[in-house]
């Protein structure tokens, strides 16, 4: 009982801290309100999202392997530190390259930070067969975020302008983020499963991880649905604008984000009943579906059903993804695999903005972009229909 109160703590602390990293999924607000106040053009409006998206997964890898070595509660501390600072730092950097080195860098650094020491951590608390419900809740707070941030970033920006809205938002994060790392540790010994059934699985090192043709079989379908999702949801604000004509984007945003939030746990207990492989199949054909139409929606309801649905499969990833690592390399290095594996949504990350804002920029509409996301992820739901886990030898 012990074990499983101090694995609780675990799981809502860290689903806390990503409430306050979520930050990145409120962009498409911040990304509007620079263009239309300063004439900043949509790629130039979305190049800090996309370096912090990229420090993001960059940062992933040395901390995974940083939070295996010294503990969890230290990475997240700097985590917290790296994102409230940033975002401070930005309030006093007006600029195209002061806001990419300010929030791109530094917060989406200490974001990655913190998402590597969180969810590994709640993860070796709990019985194996449970990753995916583990997974899920705490990767929610991240999904969750925008629920908050939207609405509380319009006020800002109503009240005080773009960057001294950066300022209060960096001294909130960390007010939220440093007591809750203290709460982040392992477990002193790993939680068996309960399930006499259940094979053990051997923890492989990244080295022999990628040895392995299902981690590229996962790499790629990681990347096929974040190159999507992190196009719409980076651009959302904006293609409520095009389509609609209305400035509803903050509100857009906030309502998408329940859908985030809900597709992580769900997914995750899907996943965890049904495969990895076949969950994000079904989910990556009902992002095709939309993709191929989203540029067609011209009401509020209908642009906010297929954000819903981009926002719900995108959030879905989330869970199933780190539960698909440990199920093929185990849970002991799963920071450093998981890591790795995660730089496949950093590379989608990078693809999905730019090209959704360049397109958007040259001709005036999303509707290239969307197609050509389109049929990523077509190709990446005939992966999952294959997809097995990973065989080991005995």
């Amino acid at each position: 009982m012990k074990n499983k109160n101090k694995g609780l703590q675990v799981v809502l602390a860290g689903t806390g801290i990503n409430l306050a990293f979520g930050v990145l999924y409120a962009w498409s607000i911040f990304g509007g309100a620079l263009s239309e106040e300063f004439g900043w053009s949509k790629a130039e409006a979305s190049l800090p999202y996309t370096v912090a998206i990229i420090a993001f997964a960059f940062i992933m890898v040395p901390a995974g392997r940083l939070q295996d070595k010294i503990g969890p509660k230290w990475v997240a501390t700097l985590g917290g530190l790296l994102i409230g600072a940033g975002c401070i730092l930005a309030s006093f950097l007006p600029s195209v390259p002061g806001l990419v080195f300010a929030f791109g860098i530094l917060a989406g650094s200490g974001i990655g930070l913190g998402y590597a020491s969180t969810t590994p951590a709640a993860v070796k608390w709990f019985a194996p067969e449970k990753k995916g419900l583990i997974t899920g809740v705490v990767v929610g707070g991240f999904g969750l975020a925008s629920i908050y941030i939207a609405p509380l970033t319009k006020y800002l920006l109503h009240e005080y302008g773009v960057f001294t809205s950066f300022r209060i938002l960096g001294f909130l994060f960390l007010a939220i983020t440093l007591p809750l790392s203290q709460l982040i540790v392992n477990p002193e010994k790993p939680v068996v499963s309960t399930n006499v059934k259940k094979k053990v699985v051997p923890d492989l090192t990244w080295q022999q991880m990628l040895k392995t043709k299902e981690f590229y079989q996962l790499w790629f379908m990681f990347f096929a649905g974040a190159t999507g999702g992190l196009m719409i949801i980076g651009h959302l604000k904006t293609i409520a604008k095009l389509q609609l004509g209305t400035d509803a984007g903050f509100m857009l945003v906030a309502l998408a984000a329940i859908a985030n939030a809900i597709g992580r746990p769900a997914a995750g207990v899907i996943s965890d009943k049904f495969g990895r492989g076949k969950t994000m199949m079904f989910l990556y054909l009902l992002q095709a579906v939309v993709l191929f139409i989203f540029s067609s929606f011209s009401s509020f309801t209908t642009v906010l059903l297929g954000a819903m649905v981009m926002y719900f499969s995108y959030g879905s990833m989330l869970s199933v993804y780190p539960s698909a690592c440990g199920d093929n390399y185990g849970t002991k290095n799963l920071g450093m695999n998981y890591g790795i594996l995660f730089s496949a949504w950093g590379a989608g990350g990078t693809v999905g903005p730019m090209i959704g804002g360049f397109i958007a920029d040259s001709t005036g509409s999303y509707s290239l972009a969307f197609t050509i996301a389109a049929g990523m992820v077509l190709l990446a739901a005939a992966m999952g229909y294959f997809y097995k886990p990973y065989h080991h030898q005995s």
